[in-house]
């Protein structure tokens, strides 16, 4: 007799190894090789659009699929480019075209740009996602399902 196979639901937790490509193949993201992605379903740490993607995978399996970038992470806005002055980065930071900089906002929010342009005492930023408008090519391996986790007292 055959088990069911366990489901992927939200507040499920997962381990999974995640890579992320760009179409010439650059690799953007990898897990593979290192310590796994561990992840409870719908907690944010992965998009709704990523997270329809380990539906129906089975542990141990590992899958190489196609996406748009924008589908996973949400459509490119145009206007979330914005000038900056050189002058509102931190001094060790040299901002360079294709760089990809961390940013804290003044709410304390944590977000990422990408350097576009530099214009004199100006650097143009992209706060849109990095990935988005991209074609990228995701490879996953769904590891276990369900982990148990250490509870504290209480």
């Amino acid at each position: 007799m055959s088990m069911p196979a366990e489901t992927l639901a939200v507040g499920c937790e997962i381990q999974l190894h995640l890579e992320i490509r760009f179409a010439d193949g650059a690799v953007a993201l990898s897990t593979f090789g290192a310590e796994p992605l561990v992840c409870r379903l719908g907690d944010g740490t992965l998009t709704p659009a990523l997270e329809s993607h380990l539906q129906g995978l089975q542990p141990g399996i590992e899958t190489l699929l196609s996406a748009a970038g924008s589908d996973l992470f949400g459509p490119y806005d145009a206007c979330n480019r914005h000038w900056m002055e050189r002058r509102d980065f931190p001094p060790e930071v040299a901002p360079t075209p294709g760089h990809v900089i961390y940013f804290t906002t003044p709410s304390g929010h944590e977000t990422t740009g990408t350097v576009l342009a530099l214009d004199g005492e100006r650097v143009q930023v992209d706060f849109n996602h990095p990935f988005c408008g991209r074609q990228l090519r995701l490879r996953i391996k769904l590891l276990k399902i369900g982990i148990d986790t250490p509870r504290g007292p209480g």
